[in-house]
């Protein structure tokens, strides 16, 4: 409990305006996208680096806790107060600093919008590839924290492939200045990617240096639609080792087809079993090249439709059908379960018939879909959580789903983080010996415990 003596400090730190209290305004900020509520005692709205640092050496001091926020779009509670204390909300700082077209980096805030950095990038030909769902309201600092990673990311890699250097202040209260703004920098232990992807736990994130790339000449888009489900899955290693380098190749199962059937700008047939949304990009001359190549291999293997986007509003349809699935899935069921696991890409059409058979075991709605280019497949298990057969049937699922990704080598978790929601599995993927070794870490970086408790480890 942060008690009122508590509240007085940090409104000297941070200002009246900076700290809210009341009921209504704890709400906001006691849950993020996995549905899990924890009130927090107070929310923090820091405008810069000193006040974080203030903030947090108050903490050590006082012993209460602190937990870092981004738009709270997270899918597995990283960004719950679970054990009370503050909410640190970021979008304060929400500056884009400096796009260096030279150099080809920029600095910005953790508070910025990841769709609006890449409109700013883009205006000046530039590109930062890593594009997650919600790009439209999450923030880089959130994207930071789980390393975020899209559909792009089979040709372009995920968020940590982009982070040059950082500003942190750690647990401790410490400010620390990591990295480098050079093509290569390798002295001492790389922390930057250390920071990159630990959910918040270690530091709190001040300034991001990220890499920009130019900006692709032509992108062209395709949707290939398949009356087999195996021939789909079987598509996507065939692509990439038979044909060209895509820079991402999104898979959705005839369930995710049907909740969102309504957004595609044609029609699809009831015995579609799978949809893939393929998309080139690069020079133009060799994007054509590519493209003609592309659909005549295509045309030699077992898909029941080609559609070519002719133009960007209609590739645009595509992704905007893509991105409304998520939301969409609810006309399924009243609640989800979203776990986002990666499997070798040869091992996707294996993966895709484990999770029918665990499907039909189970008697649940469970859809397949997501960043199939890079083996990242989003299951989401759709159930009832007040009918407690469901809730069984959904755990058991959950467990079957992780069990099996691992049997193929894969990992329970691509880019959504461990959170709260898959603590209890980590230990089936990492060792004892690493696991301990993380939590050695945590205690360097935050030797009291304050930042971000209750997450990833037990």
């Amino acid at each position: 409990m942060v008690s009122s003596s508590i509240i007085k400090k940090l409104h000297k730190i941070i200002g009246k305006d900076g700290i809210k209290t009341n009921k209504e305004e704890l709400v906001c900020y006691s849950y993020d996208a996995a549905a899990s509520t924890f009130l927090p005692d107070a929310v923090l709205f820091p405008e810069n680096e000193d006040q974080i640092s203030q903030v947090l050496n108050l903490a050590n001091k006082e012993l209460f806790y602190v937990t870092p926020r981004g738009s709270g779009s997270g899918m597995t509670g990283g960004s719950v107060p679970v054990k009370g204390g503050i909410v640190m909300v970021m979008n304060q700082l929400n500056k884009i600093i400096n796009i260096d077209t030279d150099n080809l980096y920029v600095k910005v805030e953790p508070g910025v919008i990841t769709g609006d950095l890449h409109k700013a990038v883009e205006a000046k030909g530039l590109f930062y590839p890593p594009d997650p769902a919600s790009s439209s309201f999450c923030t880089i600092g959130g994207n930071i924290g789980e390393c975020a990673g899209g559909p792009r990311a089979v040709k372009y890699g995920v968020t940590r492939d982009y982070v040059l250097g950082l500003k942190a202040v750690l647990g401790s209260g410490k400010k620390v200045k990591t990295g480098v703004t050079t093509k290569k920098g390798v002295a001492g232990y790389d922390l930057t990617r250390l920071l990159t992807g630990s959910e918040g736990t270690l530091a709190i994130i001040s300034e991001i240096t990220l890499k920009l790339l130019a900006l692709p000449e032509k992108v062209k888009t395709m949707a290939l639609l398949f009356k087999n489900l195996d021939d789909a899955a079987d598509m996507v290693s065939a692509i990439i080792s038979k044909s060209v380098l895509p820079r991402c190749i999104e898979f959705l199962d005839k369930t995710s087809i049907h909740c969102v059937k309504e957004h595609f700008g044609f029609n699809i047939v009831d015995s579609v079993e799978a949809l893939l949304i393929v998309e080139i990009d690069g020079d133009a001359a060799q994007v054509d090249k590519n493209f003609a190549r592309l659909i005549k291999f295509c045309e030699t293997r077992d898909v029941f439709k080609i559609i070519v986007a002719d133009n960007k509003k209609e590739a645009d349809e595509l992704w905007k059908a893509r991105k409304a699935l998520s939301p969409a899935l609810f006309k399924l069921a009243p609640n989800k379960i979203n776990e986002d696991i990666v499997v070798p890409v040869n091992k996707i059409p294996k993966m895709v018939r484990k999770i029918e058979l665990i499907k039909k075991e189970n008697k649940l709605f469970i859809t397949s879909f997501g960043h199939a280019g890079d083996g990242n497949i989003h299951c989401n298990i759709m159930y009832d959580k007040q009918n407690p057969d469901e809730l069984i049937k959904a755990q058991l699922a959950v467990e079957q789903l992780f069990s099996s990704t691992l049997e193929l080598g894969g990992t329970i978790t691509g880019e959504h983080g461990v959170g709260i929601t898959k603590m209890k599995y980590l230990a089936n993927e990492i060792g004892q010996v690493e696991l301990q070794l993380m939590r050695d870490i945590k205690k360097v970086f935050d030797p009291k415990g304050i930042l971000n408790p209750g997450k990833i480890f037990y």
